[in-house]
């Protein structure tokens, strides 16, 4: 029995009602900033706790308009994790900022304390990462932001109902960014992406940056960008968002399961679920002896395991210029040659989470 990672065939497999639902929408012709976008925003923000959501074209933008509507700029400085993945990091230098890196922790997230060491005068703002569906420690995080006047803008493209103490991820920071790319929990047919906030004024400005800056079709207020979140899309995620809170709990149940099964394993290191999070899973990720030959005694056995990610983005080709080496952030380091992913998705059954405890056991067994 083999393990697929990607789900997507089986996401949209029985959807003959969103059929349905495009057909009559592509009649209307309402193509653009359309009625179910306006939907699509509501049930995204009545979702996430929020009483704003921003549609735009992918999580990447949903970064670069939050950090552009706070005031970065060429020259600024933007305090990220060192782990993350590339579009975190382009998304500042769009802008013409340039990233600062904290290490992470063993949950992959930013470690909090060391922030304050990193923020300097050019420092605009602080751009934690909720990695692989974890959250960032917020509260203190948010102390430190607060103390030296920065805003704080959630890169929670991997933690859509992900939380501390029942408040969403999203809700912490001036600003949260989301994705709706292929991958994620919550996902739509292309690229997409969702700003939420509780700033009015803030929401104000982010609906005329997508849109070129156009405060009606005449008048130019700002200049812009074009990132429209395609009324098309809306209406597949309007489809799946009252599925959210079912997928992200079968994540949560696989999860545990896993974790259940692969403990007992002496290769194998769990990360530290305890506290008062809501770990959502988009990566089930867990430290593993041998991570290399297991992942290669894997993809034989037909279990399509991964590592997200083998090279850091501190340590890759287009950053040399920040003059960063091997060694700097050794935590982020030690997840990149340790950890180990596995699929964990709402449409795996017993007998495959199963088959991946036993391919692992196996491993460990004859190694």
């Amino acid at each position: 029995m083999g393990v697929r990672y990607s789900y997507i065939r089986e996401q949209f497999v029985d959807a003959d009602d969103l059929w349905a639902e495009l057909k009559s929408f592509v009649a209307t012709g309402d193509f653009t900033l359309g009625k179910p976008l306006n939907e699509f925003e509501n049930n995204f923000a009545k979702l996430i706790g929020t009483k704003y959501a921003i549609g735009v074209n992918s999580g990447t933008d949903a970064i670069k308009l939050s950090l552009k509507a706070l005031g970065v700029k060429p020259g600024s400085e933007v305090i990220t994790n060192a782990n993350t993945f590339v579009a975190t990091v382009g998304a500042i230098n769009e802008l013409g900022a340039t990233p600062v890196f904290v290490d992470c922790n063993e949950n992959f997230c930013m470690d909090v304390e060391q922030v304050e060491k990193v923020i300097s005068t050019k420092t605009a703002a602080i751009l934690p990462v909720h990695f692989s569906g974890y959250m960032t420690q917020m509260k203190k995080l948010m102390e430190i932001g607060n103390k030296y006047r920065l805003p704080v803008i959630e890169d929670a493209c991997q933690s859509i109902l992900g939380s501390i103490e029942n408040i969403n991820a999203g809700n912490w920071g001036i600003a949260g960014a989301f994705s709706l790319h292929p991958l994620k929990n919550i996902n739509v047919w292309s690229d997409g992406g969702v700003i939420t906030t509780n700033d009015f004024q803030l929401a104000k400005k982010l609906k005329l940056l997508r849109n070129h800056g156009l405060k009606d079709r005449d008048t130019v207020e700002i200049l812009g960008f074009n990132s429209r979140l395609d009324t098309f899309q809306a209406v597949v995620g309007n489809w799946l968002l009252p599925k959210a809170l079912n997928i992200s709990e079968s994540r949560i149940k696989n999860a545990k399961y896993l974790d259940d099964g692969l403990s007992k394993l002496t290769g194998i290191k769990i990360p530290d679920r305890t506290g008062d999070r809501r770990i959502v899973y988009h990566l089930y990720m867990v430290f593993a002896e041998k991570r290399d030959e297991l992942l290669s005694y894997c993809l034989k056995h037909d279990i399509q395991a991964k590592v997200h990610y083998p090279v850091p983005i501190y340590r890759q080709p287009a950053l040399k210029f920040l003059g960063l080496e091997k060694g700097d952030y050794p935590v982020t380091d030690y997840c990149a040659e340790n950890t180990i992913s596995f699929p964990c998705d709402q449409h795996l059954s017993k007998q495959q989470l199963d088959e991946i405890i036993k391919v692992v056991s196996s491993f460990y067994q004859n190694n």
